[in-house]
């Protein structure tokens, strides 16, 4: 793979849409698919209607036929579900999901690479967060067949990955370890999947994308080079003002009179040891400016991640009425810009989670505060031991009783907020419950939101990821890419 200059991010479920990944990649650069809860993405698209026909006509091209066609006729409705009706429920995630949901969790991710990919040449990824490890197997593998050039992961440790995609490239069967709470000494759990649950004999050798890992450190960095399971071809290196979920600060957790995580020295990565690792890596988190992205090169970085920018422009999957609710405010000059929050709490991952408090959405006391807690989607939900040799889900954003039932502590659930919800409502496949009440969205944002004004033309009140990609090259050596091949060593050990 060409290394890009400019890798744009994977956002939240769907804002990294096949649309806008395809927009940015058309240019040259590396257009990313968030790969976040896509079987519920592929559905829901489906249920109301398939507007376009774009994802019908990827299952079109899924390899078994059969497949593709029981997908169309458990969640395909034809001119969409009426208004209020509440979506059909894709299953929730478990070590040994059916096989319907499996076939589901393939194909969307193989639905979503194709469409970003469909008719032209430049090089698409996908981004996937270690922390939700229960689909990671057979996404990745839905995401292969459809000829990912990038597979991106963090938030978390993705130390397996890489031998995971050496496997599959091979057509043989994974597994995978998975993080087991409470687990007695020696006690381990794991996830499988064999290609041939999907093609049956028809398995062949793939192409195994370039792999790239977040990390919010050098040592992290290091390890992975050394002792991952397979070849990391580089890394992405996400400072605390970046968008989503941030790494915890290192030590002790300190908060600031606003009640956000406070970083500090510990928390600059050295860029010298980066170097010394010898692989390319990427700046993300405030980067997104012309000098942004020459002071990363100046640094020895390949080039830049951006997200945020992306997020707000015309072909990011965000909800319109969201969009422009907060373009608007950089439209009139005379608006206040909306305020970035980084909660400590609002994430069940733990992880400290980048916010916009608006009214009418998730992160606003107001509606926090009215919505009745439910786990029905369960992507962060954390397998647990529950004794006897017996497995059981939790999130600490369940209704309280039944997390304190599943051995849970009160403290966990605390300030939490339903992620998975409020990212499908972000993109306008929100829930509605039978008794009406509605989804708020949960937007989200990096530090780097105010950095949209350079991508406003005069008088304009929207822009195109197109805008956003030439912006950044201002100032750049002709060319799309560096020039200089990502190469994955193919199967090799670091």
């Amino acid at each position: 793979m060409r290394l890009p200059k400019i890798i744009q991010g994977g956002m939240g479920a769907a804002v990294s849409d096949w649309r806008l990944a395809k927009s940015v990649s058309k240019t040259g650069q590396l257009g990313v698919v968030s790969g976040t809860a896509l079987d519920c993405v592929i559905a829901r698209r489906l249920q109301v209607g398939d507007i376009g026909g774009h994802v019908r006509r990827a299952l079109d091209a899924f390899p078994v036929r059969e497949i593709a066609d029981r997908i169309r006729e458990r969640y395909f409705i034809p001119g969409g579900k009426p208004e209020g009706q509440p979506f059909k429920a894709v299953p929730m995630l478990t070590l040994k999901p059916v096989m319907h949901h499996l076939e589901l969790i393939v194909a969307a991710n193989f639905v979503e690479v194709f469409l970003a990919k469909e008719k032209h040449e430049g090089i698409v990824g996908i981004n996937y967060l270690e922390k939700i490890q229960l689909p990671n197997l057979p996404s990745i593998f839905g995401a292969m067949l459809a000829g990912a050039n990038c597979i991106i992961m963090g938030a978390g440790i993705p130390r397996a990955i890489p031998g995971v995609m050496d496997q599959l490239a091979k057509g043989e069967a994974v597994e995978l370890s998975i993080n087991l709470i409470d687990a007695e000494p020696g006690q381990k759990i794991s996830t499988t999947f064999d290609p041939r649950q999907i093609l049956g004999d028809n398995v062949t050798s793939l192409e195994r994308p370039t792999f790239l890992a977040i990390v919010s450190s050098a040592p992290l960095a290091s390890m992975l080079a050394r002792k991952a399971s397979g070849h990391v071809d580089g890394f992405i290196i996400e400072s605390p003002v970046a968008g989503g979920h941030n790494a915890p600060p290192r030590g002790p957790l300190e908060l600031n009179e606003a009640g956000e995580p406070i970083y500090g020295e510990r928390d600059i990565v050295d860029l010298s040891a980066m170097r010394a690792l010898g692989r390319p890596f990427y700046l993300a988190g405030g980067v997104a400016s012309p000098q942004g992205l020459l002071d990363a090169q100046a640094e020895g970085a390949a080039g830049i991640q951006v997200g945020t920018v992306f997020a707000f422009c015309n072909e990011s999957g965000l909800g319109a009425s969201h969009k422009n609710r907060v373009l608007a405010r950089f439209v009139d000059e005379n608006a206040e810009a909306p305020i970035v929050r980084t909660d400590p709490l609002a994430s069940p991952t733990g992880f400290p989670f980048k916010v916009l408090p608006l009214t009418k959405t998730m992160a606003h006391p107001e509606s926090a505060n009215a919505r009745p807690r439910l786990c029905d989607l369960g992507y962060l939900r954390q397998a647990y031991n529950r004794g006897e040799g017996k497995i059981g889900y939790r999130c600490p954003s369940e209704p309280v009783d039944q997390y304190l039932k599943k051995g849970g502590r009160l403290e966990d659930t605390k300030g939490r907020l339903c992620v998975c919800n409020g990212l499908m409502a972000t993109v306008d496949m929100g829930q509605t419950r039978k008794d009406g009440y509605r989804e708020d969205p949960l937007i989200t944002s990096g530090d780097g939101l105010q950095g949209i004004r350079q991508f406003l033309k005069p008088g304009a009140s929207t822009y195109a990821a197109a805008d956003v990609i030439a912006g950044l090259l201002v100032g750049q050596p002709a060319g799309a890419s560096t020039g200089d091949a990502m190469k994955s060593n193919e199967f090799a050990d670091a």
